[in-house]
């Protein structure tokens, strides 16, 4: 997404109206409406042709500042090469009206790294998954943080209307990118600690650093645990995570398979470390709210009660994400062979709200409430009680303010 070329062709030819030459090159307005049609790409090849022009454009990008998403899904028998979210992206990404200035993407485990792969395939498929990896973040502005991880499955509402139906998709290829713009007054940091050998403590600054300790605008934490299967993994996630959960803030994540993709971080990804990943929401325009639907939920009339909670801390539905982290042994067997009971009742209480998510291992949330007034309710501590869950789905609403 980075300007290229001129703008194309000689405006002074034989076949130019000098008229519209001089409505084009002079009329603010009139190009103002113009650019308000066009994709962020083709802003960005525009800007360069004159003063007038880039700052035409750069007032066209400032008026997109809506959350936007690409998602991916094909049956097995469709598969084609590379992932279904790699060429979903590539030809997406040419029609989206913002400027990406953070990506979250998501995809499964099975076909993006190949969890089957065989000690004589390993180095193969490694270097396989890191390329499809490394193909999706090149896609991106180059100044776009990128964060992708992989799970076991995939929660998606199909690119275009929040009011599509939400899929819950346990098993099979599929993906997708949340492209959050650069919005004022909100700031959205990446953040990443590795799992050291020696096990040493994290330090203070580390955690300020990245805007999760001393920073009184910080609302929304997204927080995963990847490789969590390894020896110790688990522990150091609730370590990383109890040095900031007595804040008043939202938490919410799991436990997922792997870290693919980190823009900010400087040193080539290890595929076989362990760590803690996730993307922090600063700002007062930020409001959230989560509930947990814990294991004795297991029905529709128990899940829809568990989004009146949600519904009941009246958290703005426009410009807002949902979110979904279940674990695996939930979903169509856990609902006596009934798919996508709590994404459909989801979108019964918020039908225009999109919702993504994963399936994974371990999930990491409560009942908390983060408004305009900041009220929290309920729990406060970092007891396994209270955050740390298996069999349990949390459910967010992430509000990114209105669009000015």
């Amino acid at each position: 997404m980075e300007p290229v070329g001129t703008g194309g062709g000689d405006d002074h030819g034989p076949c130019a109206d000098p008229r519209s030459t001089f409505v084009l090159s002079n009329l603010a307005e009139v190009v103002e409406r113009v650019f308000s049609f066009l994709p962020a790409k083709a802003l960005l090849r525009v800007a360069s042709v004159c003063r007038l022009w880039r700052e035409c454009v750069r007032r066209a990008l400032r008026a997109h500042r809506r959350l936007t998403w690409i998602s991916a899904s094909r049956p097995a028998a469709r598969a084609l090469g590379g992932h279904c979210l790699l060429h979903a992206a590539a030809e997406e990404l040419e029609h989206v009206r913002i400027l990406p200035h953070t990506v979250l993407y998501m995809a499964d485990s099975e076909t993006f790294i190949g969890l089957e792969e065989c000690h004589g395939h390993k180095r193969a498929r490694k270097r396989t998954s890191m390329e499809t990896a490394f193909a999706l973040e090149k896609l991106f502005p180059k100044q776009c943080q990128v964060l992708g991880i992989v799970t076991p499955g995939i929660v998606v509402t199909p690119t275009g209307s929040g009011s599509s139906r939400p899929q819950e998709i346990e098993i099979g290829e599929s993906g997708f990118a949340l492209l959050f713009p650069q919005v004022e007054g909100i700031k959205i940091q990446p953040f990443h600690f590795i799992k050291d050998p020696k096990n040493l403590p994290l330090e203070r600054h580390q955690l300020t650093e990245v805007g999760l300790l001393d920073n009184p605008e910080l609302r929304v934490v997204l927080v995963f645990g990847y490789n969590c299967h390894k020896v110790g993994a688990a522990s150091y996630l609730q370590r990383v995570v109890s040095a900031f959960s007595d804040t008043n803030i939202i938490l919410a994540g799991g436990h997922v398979d792997r870290l693919l993709s980190l823009s900010s971080h400087k040193s080539p990804l290890s595929i076989d470390a362990t760590g803690v990943v996730g993307l922090s929401f600063s700002g007062a325009r930020v409001q959230s709210a989560t509930v947990l639907l814990s294991e004795e939920v297991n029905d529709e009339p128990a899940a829809a009660a568990a989004m009146q909670r949600l519904k009941a801390a009246h958290i703005p539905e426009h410009n807002t994400v949902g979110l979904m982290f279940a674990c695996v042994g939930r979903g169509f067997q856990f609902y006596r062979a009934r798919g996508n009971v709590e994404a459909d009742t989801f979108r019964r209480f918020f039908p225009g709200v999109p919702l993504f998510g994963f399936f994974g291992n371990g999930e990491i949330g409560c009942d908390r409430i983060v408004t305009g007034n900041f009220t929290l309710s309920k729990c406060s501590g970092v007891a396994d009680t209270d955050l740390f869950h298996s069999y349990t789905t949390v459910m967010a609403l992430v509000h990114l303010g209105a669009p000015k």
